[in-house]
């Protein structure tokens, strides 16, 4: 095993904490397709009891192959090699070793603020459906906090007190059509269309959250079959304090999320979908954590349309609709 470090001493550039914060680590995309290029873009949203993040730990799974980090302003980047439990493909030439650890070192995030951490790589191997786990530890300074555990055959990660962040991968054949968000396909069958004048919002979904988490996140998709545009402008919900429209987006290779103030366009004859990954909804201050299996209820005000009443039903906590029996 080799480790290489390498010192960035650039100005530290971090980010102000955002609505979609969760209690524990997690990744701002967690499904790709298996032999696909994936940024993995891990998000620590606090730090320990209070203090100051200094240190995160990054453990890469079999399966995820040629990794390559994303160096952060103000932190040392030590990344650790070792071999492969099978050999993987690199346009014909058999790959046996390569990153199996990453860790930012020797930062300062305060506990206030949130920031996220990248590595690029590719998921190989996968035939069938699998959530895979990606370990991570967090220092600050002498505390140590390990997101490590992993919920075995038929358990409920739910119930685990400190979950590894994990990405949902699938098969070529699983995926969604092009130009669908991943899991959009799956979650049509889940949320039943509404129509509201010439819009047809359909294929909601909201994550599963941990118990006692305070923020959530949901999507859903608007279809505008009408020739007059219209515009998305709120969003409310018994069953949070509030509800935000966020976008989230890289701005020279640094994730950025804003609350979006003026609302979202919808054209005439277009469709555009709210996902995770990019424009959605963030619920705030959630009065009872969201579990699989639930629905949330949203009302959304169109500029047009008027007010909407949407049922968003609640998959698990690593994206897709729960599917019922």
């Amino acid at each position: 095993m080799q480790t290489r470090t390498t010192i960035f001493t650039t100005v530290l550039v971090s980010l102000a904490a955002a609505g979609g914060a969760q209690a524990h680590s997690s990744f701002e995309i967690d499904r790709t397709q298996n032999d696909r290029s994936f940024k993995a873009i891990l998000q620590i949203p606090h730090g320990c009891d209070g203090k100051a993040t200094t240190e995160v730990r990054l453990k890469l799974p079999e399966g995820f192959v040629f990794a390559k980090p994303q160096p952060k302003a103000g932190w040392e980047l030590e990344i650790i090699e070792g071999d492969y439990a099978r050999s993987y493909d690199n346009h014909g030439k058999a790959v046996r070793s390569g990153l199996v650890e990453i860790r930012w070192k020797n930062g300062n995030l305060p506990d206030a603020y949130y920031d996220t951490f990248v590595v690029v790589g590719k998921f190989s191997g996968f035939d069938k459906e699998a959530a895979v786990a990606f370990p991570v530890t967090q220092l600050c300074g002498e505390t140590e906090v390990a997101w490590d555990q992993i919920a075995a055959a038929g358990e409920d990660a739910h119930a685990l007190e400190h979950p590894a962040p994990t990405v949902t991968v699938t098969p070529a054949a699983m995926q969604a059509g092009h130009g669908e968000h991943a899991g959009t396909a799956a979650r049509s069958a889940d949320a039943a269309s509404v129509k509201a004048g010439s819009l047809e919002i359909s294929g909601g979904t909201v994550k599963a959250m941990l118990p006692g988490a305070k923020v959530g996140g949901g999507s859903f998709s608007v279809k505008n079959g009408g020739n007059v545009n219209d515009r998305l402008v709120s969003a409310e919900s018994p069953a949070a304090g509030r509800v935000e429209l966020h976008e989230m987006s890289m701005q020279n290779d640094i994730m950025k999320m804003r609350k979006i103030e003026d609302g979202i366009a919808v054209p005439a004859g277009e469709t555009f979908d709210l996902t995770g990954g990019g424009l959605h909804l963030m619920f705030i201050d959630v009065k009872k954590s969201f579990a699989e299996g639930d629905t949330v209820p949203v009302i959304l005000t169109f500029e047009k349309a008027g007010r909407v009443e949407y049922a968003l039903p609640v998959g698990n906590a690593v994206g897709g609709a729960h599917s019922h029996k």
